[in-house]
């Protein structure tokens, strides 16, 4: 019976030289606020987002922090990066620690999957922990 080395993908070696030659890590490079500006150059319709946020957070009974929770959820299972690390940045503002944050996050493993489930944490991770 023959044996089978098994050896990374050209895809995986391709990506594991990339992140080594890579000069700054993800976590640490400044993040540009795109709705900065995508406001500047609209500025009506980021108004309006905004009021509509501002609603959106008042119509009903939950606190700050469950309310950022819920929108950290709502980033995870849409699987948007950027949404997750906004989401993350705002549960923390709202006083969530992280421990409850990443909670939050493992709540999707049945719904998601382990896969989803650990991208989100890594998403995660890339604001609780930016000097990794």
């Amino acid at each position: 019976m023959a044996t089978y080395k098994r050896t990374k993908t050209t895809a995986a070696r391709g990506r594991n030289a990339a992140r080594k030659n890579a000069t700054t890590p993800t976590a640490t490079r400044p993040r540009t606020s795109y709705f900065a500006r995508f406001g500047a150059e609209h500025p009506a319709v980021a108004a309006a987002y905004e009021a509509l946020s501002a609603a959106t957070q008042q119509a009903g009974p939950l606190d700050a922090k469950s309310r950022a929770l819920v929108k950290l959820a709502l980033a995870v299972g849409a699987f948007r990066e950027g949404a997750v690390h906004s989401a993350t940045g705002r549960a923390r503002s709202a006083g969530c620690t992280p421990a409850e944050i990443r909670h939050a996050v493992v709540l999707a493993t049945t719904t998601l999957g382990f896969p989803s489930t650990m991208a989100a944490l890594r998403w995660v991770d890339d604001v609780l922990r930016p000097g990794r």
